[in-house]
């Protein structure tokens, strides 16, 4: 059986570490026949380095000592190529207990070096671009909003001073540029506020039926003012980051209110069932509803789908949603057609704080 066995070289070496067994595991990874190394120490799969070190003893001896060794490194093939293998040598003794020679298993773990290191380069690189964005980040909070802030201050010199010498045409272009300098500096606030998002994030225990509560007194007045019903089933506590949990729920609540019908007041009911590891929560609305070819983009950042004169907003809520719930290692999903309202589907981990 040991022979058959083609992905781990199963071998036996004698008291001065000579190859006196070789299975087809070996000569796939080793590269030699039984022929060619039987008889032949096992230093021979080492590099200079390693036997200058006298790594091969030190290995033996340490079986000896204690019963077995372990190690990871290069070794070298009948070709002269590395392969990066994952050693065990077990001490093989006698009736009285005297070692009489060892047993070796080698794994080839090249593949899995290699991903481990371009897993590790990658990760560099991403961390590289994290240091890149929060120095844009940075740029955006200070060097990009003062200007704007100086064009804001002089329209609005221009419209005080000048007003009677501005005819409509004047007054109207003044009126499009500050607008859109204000929207500008409401985009950038949406860049600061989903780059910052998760910064500073703790895990603790939050009451989600609570948390909505909350949020629907905060929310008072834009209920009132929508005539907005919402239901609240019993939701479960969990472990979560409770401020941006908070946003969550707040950004798919206030969807719903805003994008109600006309002539119809927001139905909206939060819901949460137990799915394997996992709380899926589900919130769900009569309003207008989504086409499903937009089902998707809807969680980009800055896409939005209606017009400003129709739905303020910067098409950022959803991106939050989306960051949120994948900071917490769960995903989002909506269910909608137009006119019949959505139901947003999210997912939390059903954690045990005391692990984190």
């Amino acid at each position: 059986m040991v022979e058959e066995i083609e992905d781990h070289a199963i071998i036996l070496l004698d008291k001065e570490g000579n190859v006196e067994t070789w299975n087809k595991g070996a000569e796939k990874i080793k590269g030699y026949l039984a022929g060619e190394i039987i008889g032949k120490n096992f230093r021979t799969f080492y590099s200079d380095t390693d036997r200058q070190l006298d790594l091969p003893t030190r290995l033996l001896n340490e079986a000896s000592t204690t019963g077995s060794a372990c190690h990871e490194g290069w070794r070298i093939r009948k070709d002269g190529s590395r392969f990066w293998g994952d050693i065990t040598i077990t001490a093989v003794h006698d009736e009285s207990g005297e070692v009489t020679g060892f047993a070796k298993i080698t794994r080839d773990l090249t593949e899995r070096t290699q991903s481990e290191r371009t897993i590790k380069k990658h990760l560099q690189e991403l961390e590289t671009r994290n240091k890149e964005l929060e120095q844009f980040v940075y740029i955006a909070s200070h060097d990009l909003q003062e200007p704007l802030l100086n064009v804001n201050n002089f329209v609005e010199l221009l419209q005080h001073e000048y007003a009677p010498q501005l005819d409509e045409t004047a007054a109207m272009y003044l009126d499009v540029i500050n607008q859109s300098t204000e929207r500008m500096r409401d985009l950038i606030k949406g860049l600061l506020d989903y780059a910052r998002l998760g910064k500073e994030k703790y895990l603790s225990t939050v009451d989600c039926h609570q948390l909505v509560g909350t949020l629907v007194k905060d929310l008072a007045t834009n209920i009132a003012l929508s005539g907005a019903e919402i239901q609240c089933a019993d939701l479960p506590t969990l472990a979560a980051y409770p401020v941006e949990l908070r946003q969550l729920f707040q950004n798919l609540i206030g969807n719903a209110i805003k994008f109600r019908k006309l002539d119809t007041a927001p139905q909206i009911s939060i819901s949460a069932e137990r799915a394997d590891r996992f709380w899926k929560f589900a919130v769900r609305d009569n309003g207008i509803g989504i086409n499903p070819a937009f089902k998707d983009k809807i969680f980009l950042i800055f896409r939005r789908l209606h017009g400003r004169d129709t739905y303020d907003g910067n098409g950022i809520g959803l991106a939050h949603c989306k960051k949120i719930v994948e900071m917490h290692g769960g995903e989002i999903t909506v269910e909608s057609k137009p006119g019949e309202g959505s139901t947003f589907f999210f997912t939390i981990p059903n954690v045990d704080l005391q692990s984190h």
